[in-house]
């Protein structure tokens, strides 16, 4: 690629964006003006548009990734006593999921080329308290857990996806959520797909959808539609407020209809970093398997990492860090564990700018930028005493 000495441009500066096709307001304007705010029938057609596009049988739209995950814990039984196998390189939201129903985190490794488990390493952390694991589909990668399956095989351990980086992605033929585990997406703002907020969760069974459905709506055995027929309705158990509104269902409607252009988008972006990233030395790529995948971030591995976060943002480019370990937070220290690949990859790990907007001219700036500030960071710490 060609290299640039410009200053990275407005979307350089942006580790994120939300990207939209130009249709979305009117499509939301329009719900305005029918009243439809709440869970309506737009809603379920986004639920059976994303059925669809996975190849499942049923899907469940709820008000964030977050909610898409504790509920699919409380579906699969998890509650108090029991204990939850999760990276610690997440976001802390899978963590908090896991805290409300009452269970227990239990931290495990990643592997540092990717930043997913493995199957040794959840076997490694499953104990007879374990009621599910959660394995997080890091960047977008799926990750291929047939050992795990085989291992768990007959005994009471749901396996949940934390696949809020993954909609569209591929595990073998099928796109992540057709592969029979409980699998939950995240369609917030930056999302490859996003309903403004929003989530999904993919039941396993006929009797899962329904127990998923109870607790979006409060615990109320009825939709909103069948409880405007009734004098009454049934409320069968513990339930949350947590259904998706038309108005969000209406974004991803929309966006879902333009899904295989984020998808071409998001390859081409991603490739476009690998060329470019190979010219740098001292520079590991994390890898999102791109051919399978619709990537969600571009991350490196880096020496001297905050020297260079530090030098990048003084050039105008956005870039963050993705993740750091939850088991080193303040909050869920009671359940700190020795991670050693995590605590290195926590020390190294860069998210570069990745979004719709950027061009690849905007890439070639970025590396430019990287390649100076790994420079001035050498240099820096070879004066240090």
């Amino acid at each position: 690629m060609t290299t640039h000495t410009s200053s990275p441009s407005p979307d350089a500066g942006r580790n994120a964006s939300p990207y939209l096709y130009g249709e979305e307001a009117a499509a939301v304007a329009e719900v305005l003006q029918r009243g439809q705010y709440g869970h309506t029938d737009v809603t379920e057609r986004f639920e059976q548009k994303v059925a669809e596009f996975l190849g499942v049988r049923d899907a469940i739209a709820v008000m964030s990734g977050t909610a898409a995950l504790h509920t699919a814990l409380l579906a699969a039984g998890v509650g108090p006593g029991h204990e939850v196998v999760v990276p610690s390189m997440t976001f802390c939201a899978s963590v908090q999921a896991i805290l409300a129903t009452g269970a227990t985190p239990v931290f495990t490794d990643v592997d540092p080329a990717t930043l997913c488990v493995t199957d040794q390493l959840v076997m490694e952390a499953v104990t007879d308290r374990t009621r599910a694991v959660m394995p997080v589909l890091f960047g977008g990668r799926a990750v291929n857990l047939s050992g795990v399956r085989k291992e768990l095989a007959g005994r009471d351990i749901a396996i949940v996806e934390d696949a809020a980086h993954a909609f569209g992605s591929h595990n073998g033929a099928r796109r992540v959520g057709a592969t029979g585990d409980l699998t939950c997406f995240s369609f917030g703002p930056i999302k490859n797909l996003t309903c403004g907020q929003g989530g999904v969760v993919i039941p396993r069974s006929l009797p899962e959808a329904a127990t998923l459905r109870r607790l979006r709506m409060l615990g109320v055995d009825q939709s909103q539609a069948e409880r405007g027929q009734t004098t009454s309705y049934g409320v069968e158990g513990f339930g949350l407020r947590y259904q998706m509104s038309g108005i969000n269902a209406t974004i991803g409607l929309v966006q879902l209809d333009h899904f295989d252009k984020a998808e071409t988008t998001r390859r081409i972006l991603w490739r476009a970093y690998r060329r470019a990233l190979a010219a740098l030395d001292g520079v590991r790529l994390v890898d999102v398997d791109v051919d399978h995948s619709v990537p969600h971030l571009c991350q490196i591995l880096i020496p001297n990492r905050d020297e260079v976060h530090k030098q990048m943002k003084a050039r105008g480019v956005g870039v963050g860090v993705h993740y750091p370990p939850n088991h080193l937070q303040p909050a869920f220290a009671q359940w700190r564990r020795d991670l050693p690949a995590t605590e290195q990859v926590g020390r190294e790990v860069l998210t570069l700018p990745f979004h719709q907007h950027l061009s690849e001219n905007d890439i070639d700036q970025v590396v430019t930028a990287l390649g100076q500030a790994l420079k001035t960071a050498g240099a820096a710490s070879c004066a240090r005493p």
